[in-house]
């Protein structure tokens, strides 16, 4: 017998084996040496350093240690294939980590990302030929009125030919003329290198900076701020779904004052975030149309980029099944998933209200021509029909129309609140078109003439003031909303010489001058919700629900209009009154607030900043302070939200689309 052998004895390798084993090890130590020192250095550049960067940024929570820096590497800036590779993983990187990457670098630490190249094109001059139809005399000083006539009709084969869609924004925006950020306006104009006029934009700059900055550490996404609680106001119009109602809201504030950062902040968002696919909420029809579709239109028309045209289309479709009425008249409310729209109950027996669904021209009609749908254009002309061929108790219109019946609800007329807008966007609608829309004007006029001689009164101590009127009963109070009109009537007088145009200018002037007294008469230095003309009392608010002050700009847009046509000096004056009442008694450590009542002397703070501040009150300031060449009025229009649109023919970033589509069945 023989014993068989342990398991697991040593056993012998032959030389040969032997061999091929340092062989394969001497080839992996090679590999791993090539690997490190002698392979192009995708590790030495500053590729993965950025990666680290932009991980660091999603919190202290995660340790990644930095990468060691190569100095001997090449420079491969320029290498495309190197070039695409760090955009694709910084768009992935921030795809998958979201808005914890969205809080920018230190100062001057900043890193360049993916907008880096439309904020190059942004600031860069539109093509001459682009601009062709813009009037030639913007450096040749101010004009005392510089809205008088027409523009000239002729070829918009400039704008007409920036109009095609692109599948990428970038290179739409290479073809595209683009307003440059800050405004465009004349660097060598008095009133742009005034010291005094500078230090003034710097200031409400820096106040928008705060308002923007605060609003971004406390309630980036949702629709407003809350300063003093520090947290989102979820009771807002928009409610506490997060419709970004303030970046959405004041973004055309940052790209005019120049704000470049910020501005790509809320781009960005917009591009990620921004939608109503899933929002299950009654939006009111205006407030989303004046706020949203006016707010992306306006940047469509600066920009070029067609992220803000499909945006602004989104949003004007979730609109649309509000307008399925008997009369075309649309309800108030509409849920933007289901579609379901309604009146609000206490609007006079379910009516719709006159300044609702009279402010959506200018939108509309815009979007039908930036896309060639003409559904949306009709959509407001149906209204306007409505409007034209219903009789007018005195020539007025009633606050109140069932768009079940056509009739008209209670007879309340007014130039503030449930009235004001329809009569701005009358006229704003015939300036939109070059001033083509006849019609539009002489309804406008029309109404004008009727509130005149019905509504339009002068204190005894010399007011000029707009009553409300119920019921052929004069009620001697004018809200705070109706301070726009000042500027209203003033344009309506410097844009047609007609028998009217004297009274409207007289009525302009006396309106604002009479909004700047219900400022001055009070502590703050602001004014009131609405105020009351008697024996007594004048443009002084008597009823404590009248007392607030909500950061409200109505005022300041028409101290800004008559600066423009005027240029007298006391509008600007007033203005830098009213940033400093801002200062001194909105402003606090993490936004502005309005005043719960502007008649104390250390007023309680409601704790709302308000969207509109930034979308219109520091615009309005910061306009009011900047050279006539930035925005000029004979150019853009601004909508009720102060969204400025561009006037067709004048202006060659109306960006019309070349085809017109055929009408769709679409609601």
């Amino acid at each position: 017998m023989y014993r068989i052998s342990p398991i697991g004895r040593k056993s012998n390798f032959h030389s040969r084996e032997k061999c091929l084993i340092g062989l394969v090890l001497v080839t992996l130590c090679f590999l791993c040496f090539g690997g490190i020192f002698l392979l192009p250095d995708n590790f030495g550049s500053d590729r993965v350093l950025r990666v680290y960067k932009h991980f660091r940024k999603a919190g202290p929570e995660i340790f990644i240690p930095a990468p060691p820096l190569a100095a001997h590497a090449p420079h491969r800036s320029e290498d495309p294939h190197f070039i695409g590779d760090r955009q694709r993983l910084e768009q992935k990187i921030r795809a998958e980590l979201g808005d914890m990457l969205d809080e920018p670098p230190a100062a001057g630490g900043g890193e360049p990302g993916q907008f880096q190249v439309l904020a190059q094109q942004a600031q860069a001059p539109a093509p001459v030929a682009a601009l062709a139809d813009q009037p030639l005399d913007q450096d040749e000083g101010h004009a005392a009125i510089p809205v008088l006539a027409a523009p000239v009709q002729g070829d918009n084969a400039a704008s007409q030919a920036s109009s095609h869609p692109q599948s990428s924004a970038q290179q739409h925006n290479q073809q595209q003329p683009q307003l440059p950020l800050g405004g465009g306006g004349n660097d060598q104009a008095p009133d742009t290198l005034d010291a005094t006029l500078e230090e003034r934009r710097q200031k409400v700059k820096e106040m928008m900076e705060h308002a923007w900055h605060n609003y971004k550490l406390y309630a980036w996404g949702k629709n407003e701020l809350r300063p003093l609680s520090q947290r989102p106001h979820s009771a807002s119009i928009f409610g506490s779904y997060d419709l970004g109602a303030t970046i959405v809201d004041g973004l055309d504030t940052l790209y005019i004052m120049g704000l470049e950062k910020e501005y790509r902040e809320g781009r960005d968002w917009i591009e990620r975030k921004f939608s109503l696919d899933n929002i299950s909420a009654e939006l009111s029809v205006f407030e989303t149309n004046i706020r949203f579709v006016g707010g992306m239109l306006t940047l469509y028309a600066f920009t070029g980029d067609p992220l803000y045209k499909e945006k602004a289309q989104h949003v004007a479709d979730k609109l649309l099944p509000a307008f399925q009425t008997p009369t075309g008249i649309p309800y108030a409310l509409v849920n933007t998933k289901t579609g379901v729209a309604k009146n609000y109950g206490w609007a006079s027996g379910g009516s719709s209200i006159l300044s609702e669904f009279g402010t959506l021209h200018l939108e509309f009609a815009y979007l039908s021509d930036i896309t060639g749908n003409p559904l949306y254009r009709e959509r407001v002309q149906t209204i306007r029909q409505v409007l034209k061929e219903i009789e007018k108790p005195k020539g007025l219109y009633p606050n109140f129309l069932n768009p079940k019946t056509g009739k008209w609800g209670q007879l309340h007329m007014s130039l503030g609140a449930l009235g004001d807008s329809y009569y701005e966007y009358l006229l704003k609608a015939w300036l939109q078109s070059g001033q083509t829309d006849e019609e539009a004007r002489e309804m406008f006029d029309e109404a004008m003439l009727a509130i005149l001689d019905k509504m339009v009164r002068t204190s005894p101590g010399g007011l000029t003031y707009v009553s409300d009127l119920k019921f052929d009963r004069l009620e001697h109070k004018m809200d705070h909303l109706a301070c726009f009109s000042g500027g209203l009537f003033a344009l309506g007088a410097a844009t047609r010489q007609n028998d009217y145009t004297d009274k409207y200018m007289e009525v302009g002037k006396g309106i604002t001058n009479t909004c700047h007294e219900s400022y001055i008469r009070a502590p703050t230095q602001l004014g009131p919700e609405a105020f009351r003309f008697s024996e007594a009392v004048e443009a002084r608010a008597l009823r404590s629900q009248e007392k607030y002050y909500i950061l409200r700009p109505e005022t300041f847009e028409s101290y800004f209009v008559l600066w423009r046509l005027t240029h007298d000096q006391k509008y600007r004056d007033w203005g830098w009154e009213a940033v400093l009442a801002l200062e001194k008694h909105c402003r606090t450590a993490h936004g502005y607030c309005g005043l719960r009542n502007v008649y104390q002397q250390e007023p309680q703070k409601d704790d709302v900043q308000q969207s509109f501040f930034l979308a219109e009150t520091l615009k309005y300031l910061y306009l009011l302070f900047s050279d006539d060449s930035v925005l000029p009025l004979d150019e853009w229009v601004f909508n009720t939200e102060a969204h400025p649109l561009p006037i067709k023919g004048a202006n060659a970033y109306y960006r019309q689309a070349p085809v017109t589509l055929p009408v769709s069945n679409a609601s």
